[in-house]
């Protein structure tokens, strides 16, 4: 198998298939393919039923084989932003944010990633239920607007403003941090906390989370009476 990723701000990723390699992606992501692409909706048992359905996830996933020869699918981002590849494998996996998920090479598994600490759920912007990829293969996820990556050293920690981090590799621990002064936090206009993530291991941020670009557009928007 090989890809192209292309297109960025408006990104989509194309697959080249060998006859017989599949691929799956998440419902509805298919943007166009050549004719011999096979589909199958699969749901992957109760337990992944309830872990996409926890994560944000569609119920179902779908998987495209090339049948009779080599084929092609295109799969097209749903906001603004990147398409991510990712390199599983055991030992080193990775966690999302909620409904990043996009496509995966068949090694993958998507499970649900709960934060240890309730504060960082609650608190932190980032959501008590985030999504872990792990096995052995390649995983596609969405960034949203442009990708800034860092290697954070043990012990070593970045904070995060509410929503701007993507995924990190789970070797990273995820706590929150009180924005320091009254003044700061009433008046300041970034809220009471900040996302701290803490090293091994590398993070992947986003500048324009999907929650601020729709605040940005929000005053923009007609609606009927």
């Amino acid at each position: 198998m090989q890809y192209k990723i292309d297109g960025a701000p408006f990104p989509y990723v194309t697959f080249s298939l060998e006859g017989g390699e599949s691929i799956e992606c998440q419902k509805g992501a298919m943007s166009w393919m050549t004719p011999n692409m096979k589909m199958e909706t699969k749901t992957g048992g109760m337990g992944q039923l309830l872990s996409r359905a926890v994560s944000g996830e569609s119920l179902f996933k779908n998987k495209y084989t090339a049948e009779g020869g080599a084929g092609e699918i295109t799969l097209a981002a749903s906001v603004p932003g990147n398409i991510l590849a990712m390199e599983v494998q055991p030992g080193k996996s990775v966690v999302a944010q909620k409904s990043a998920y996009l496509a995966s090479t068949l090694g993958i598994n998507v499970s649900v990633f709960f934060q240890k600490k309730l504060g960082a759920g609650f608190f932190g912007g980032e959501g008590f239920i985030m999504q872990k990829f792990d096995g052995t293969g390649t995983v596609f996820i969405e960034a949203d607007g442009t990708v800034v990556e860092y290697e954070l050293a043990a012990g070593q920690s970045m904070l995060i403003d509410t929503g701007y981090l993507a995924a990190m590799e789970a070797t990273c621990s995820m706590d929150i941090e009180t924005v320091k002064g009254v003044g700061n936090m009433l008046l300041g206009g970034e809220g009471l906390f900040n996302t701290k993530v803490t090293g091994p291991g590398k993070i992947w941020l986003q500048t324009m989370p999907a929650n601020i670009l729709a605040s940005a557009i929000q005053p923009y928007i007609v609606t009927g009476n």
